[in-house]
Parts: structure tokens; sequence; C-alpha cells
């Protein structure tokens, strides 16, 4: 991939926190249980601490593997040559990643099409705990998905900029948005995974803009004349993370479906209509099961 397509995958990462309403790498919390219930084991979890160039330990599949985890982006760089996508984790262990861009992966065995190009292990990633200075991914299960050693050296090269392989720094910005989200009110019910999954459709503007939560994970949408797709994860005090990827520019009379799943932290039910609310707790949008 070239530089300039390289940093058009940037553009689509988006605004560096929830408090921007954009896309991208953010923080927020479940502060009303330290358990992560049917998504892994309780333990100690700082969504700032994973920030940071690691190293892949305990994955098979990625034997020199390298994940960088900045503010506004994921890098992988591994036997694929270098993923790069958009992840999301909350202070209660939630931990959410999906890619979207790679470089060279061209001709090489086994590598993912451009369609799916989240690693399957990366994939089963549900939560995180941190343990000292090691940092662990977990399934939704509990178990052991891989373990992050830090002191990983990404190595820049013609179409990387040694500014971005260096160690990634939590601004005081950032570490703001570290806090719990706020909780989801009273007259919500929690959304929890299997109700979400499904379609659904602005509750009211462009019955076109629709969103599909998918129960392998993936969330595919429109906002009525774009297509957009990310990954996504519920948990406890309906707790709701989403990623996004590209999408088209093409104008219209539209919905930003993707804009308000990016920057929600919890999601209730009001009756029958979805509320996706963002971290300080207003309305990010409404949504109404298809059909």
């Amino acid at each position: 991939m070239s530089r300039r397509n390289y940093l058009v995958a940037m553009v689509a990462v988006g605004a560096l926190t929830a408090g921007c309403g954009g896309q991208g790498g953010t923080w927020a919390g479940v502060p009303d249980s330290p358990q992560l219930g049917s998504t892994g084991s309780p333990g100690p979890a700082d969504p700032v601490a994973l920030i940071g160039n690691w190293r892949l330990a305990e994955v098979a599949e990625e034997p020199d593997g390298i994940l960088r985890l900045a503010p506004d982006r994921v890098q992988l760089f591994g036997r694929c040559g270098m993923l790069v996508g958009s992840w999301r984790a909350d202070a209660g262990g939630l931990f959410v990643v999906g890619m979207f861009g790679a470089s060279g992966a061209e001709g090489r065995t086994g590598c993912a099409k451009a369609d799916r190009l989240t690693p399957d292990w990366l994939r089963l990633v549900r939560s995180y705990r941190v343990e000292g200075d090691t940092r662990v991914l977990l399934d939704g299960e509990g178990a052991l998905v891989a373990r992050l050693l830090p002191g990983a050296k990404p190595t820049a090269g013609p179409d990387l900029a040694a500014s971005e392989v260096e160690p990634p720094q939590a601004t005081d910005e950032v570490r703001r948005w570290s806090a719990p989200a706020a909780a989801l009110p009273v007259t919500l019910t929690p959304a929890e995974a299997d109700r979400l999954v499904g379609r659904w459709v602005p509750a009211s503007g462009p019955e076109r803009a629709y969103v599909e939560f998918g129960a392998d994970g993936e969330w595919r949408g429109s906002d009525g004349c774009n297509r957009q797709a990310g990954r996504w994860i519920a948990g406890p005090g309906g707790a709701l993370l989403a990623t996004t990827g590209f999408s088209t520019l093409i104008g219209c009379d539209s919905a930003p479906v993707g804009a308000w799943l990016s920057s929600s932290w919890r999601a209730g039910l009001d009756g029958e209509t979805l509320v996706l609310l963002d971290f300080r707790g207003g309305e990010a949008g409404r949504l109404r099961r298809a059909g």
C-alpha cells in the first residue's frame, strides 16, 4: 500500500476521543460492576494502560508479531505485513478491534482478504486485563488469547515514517476520557448482546439507513447512501463499544449511524426503541427494529 493510501486509512480512523463524537480508538467505562460476566474474567482494567508498542506472546499465528495501540489507531506488524485499524476499550475490561487496511501482504500465503482483514485470533478477543507490565487479552470465556509484553520496536519503512512507529503516548485529554462513562439512565433497560443482534433503522429519518449487528461481532450498515462496517461488543450495564472503518462520501439525505455507533458507550432499550448514549450520557441516536 502506498503512503498515500496508508494516510487515507488513517483518515477513516477519525477523532481521538468520544468527546469529539468521531470514530476510532477511544475509552470509557462500566462503573456499576468490575465483573465482566460472560465476556471474561474479573481483573484490573485501565484503558490508558493499553497504549504502547507491545510484543505479542503466546500467539501461534504471530510468533514475532508487534501490536501498536495508539490513541487514534491500532497497527499489527507481523507475517502479513502491517495491518491497520481502530480499537476501543473501557474501564470495565471490554476490548474490541477491527482492521480495515493492509500494507505488504501481497502474495503472502494465508493472509486475509480485504473484506476480512482482522486475524481470527484477534477477533476472539473480548476483554483485557492489566498484570504489572504485561497486558492480557482474553476471549469470551476468559481464556488467554495473547499476552502483550513491553519493549517492542516496530520498524519504519518507505511507506511509514519513524514517528508512526515510536511508542505512542497518552495525553492529558486521553486520560480524562479513561474515566467511567455515565451510567445508563434508570428509565432504560440495558441492551444485552443477544437483543442487539439483527437489523435496526433510525427511529426517525431515512429508512434506507440501517445498522445490522451480527452474532459474530461484525456490524454492517449504511447512512442511507454510504456503506459502513466495523466490529462491536456489548457488556454489563448496557456497555456498547463499536469500531468503524472505511466509508464512501456520497452526499444524500442520510442518518449518521456509523458516527452514532463510534461515539456510543452505552445502549439501552426504551420499550422497543434502541437508544445509543455517548460518554456523558447524552443521546447519540435512536433506532428501531427493521421490518
